[in-house]
């Protein structure tokens, strides 16, 4: 029999057959679960949420995509766009192969190297992007931003920024 990945058998679950699993080590901070938020009001559900499902309890178990779930449950705008309904890729494999899946879809993320997202920053403001906008959009704060933009070195992203003055010499 030929295997096919999980991915090609996502389906709708209701979301009150889902359920946490117990041993999760993942947490993301509350700025990045407003980012998450974000990302799924402007965008959808864009990944599968995977899970385990527990025939005897009629129940998915989550295996990776739990903050994902939590934005379904935490926001009413979000529950009631999607019906109620989570896209779920099923997984089969006994709790210790559920384990290792969850640390290494956790770990499989990676970071974001600052260069590139100083790159990233540059391009949207040759865009035309305000600060305001990068903020909103990338879940960046304004201290974030102007790193960013020091490190790509360019006086071109300041250059619609009103400095003050940060003194005034004396005569003598």
């Amino acid at each position: 029999m030929e295997y096919k990945s999980p991915a090609y058998h996502v389906i709708p679950v209701p979301v009150e057959k889902i359920r946490p699993n117990t041993y999760n080590p993942n947490k993301v901070a509350p700025p990045e679960m407003k980012l998450l938020y974000e990302s799924i009001r402007a965008d959808g559900y864009t990944m599968p949420v995977v899970c385990y499902y527990d025939s005897s309890e009629d129940i998915y178990i989550i295996v990776d995509g739990f903050h994902r779930y939590q934005i379904i449950k935490d926001y009413p705008d979000i529950y009631e766009r999607e019906k109620g309904l989570l896209p779920v890729s099923v997984i089969d494999k006994p709790i210790d192969q559920r384990m290792a899946s969850t640390v290494r879809h956790n770990r499989a993320r990676g970071n974001h190297s600052v260069d590139l997202m100083s790159n990233i920053v540059k391009e949207l403001h040759d865009l035309g992007r305000s600060d305001a906008w990068i903020s909103r959009h990338l879940g960046m704060d304004q201290d974030e931003i102007l790193r960013l933009k020091q490190i790509t070195g360019l006086a071109a992203l300041f250059k619609d920024v009103n400095f003050g003055n940060a003194w005034i010499p004396e005569e003598e």
